[in-house]
């Protein structure tokens, strides 16, 4: 089963939307503070994708040599109706994401 971290950034909520993958926030993870760097290190040990709505992180770290597949959320804000609205389009995108695939999902 396809493991998740969403990001701290994100709403908890979210988790209701990915019901059918094991999915852990970064606090529930106990990593809340950890710089993106570092973030992502201990991420690609424990789980195959992260959900971020940071859309820097692309180009504040370098994606391509991750054991971790990235998911960013392009939504108007971070709150959970919102984002929830990405949730089918993040779906079909989980179903046939590789690790070290880094995949923008907008609102369009």
């Amino acid at each position: 089963m396809l493991r998740i971290l969403l990001d701290e950034c994100l709403p908890k909520k979210i988790k209701v939307d990915l019901i059918k993958y094991i999915v852990v926030t970064v606090p529930e993870a106990g990593w809340s503070g950890k710089k993106n760097g570092e973030l992502l290190k201990l991420a690609e040990q424990n789980f195959d994708v992260f959900i971020t709505i940071d859309q820097n992180l692309v180009y504040q770290q370098k994606l391509f040599d991750k054991q971790i597949a990235v998911i960013v959320l392009s939504a108007v804000t971070n709150r959970y109706l919102d984002v929830k609205q990405l949730m089918p389009k993040v779906d079909a995108v989980l179903s046939k994401i590789n690790k070290g695939e880094i995949i923008l999902i907008e609102n369009k």
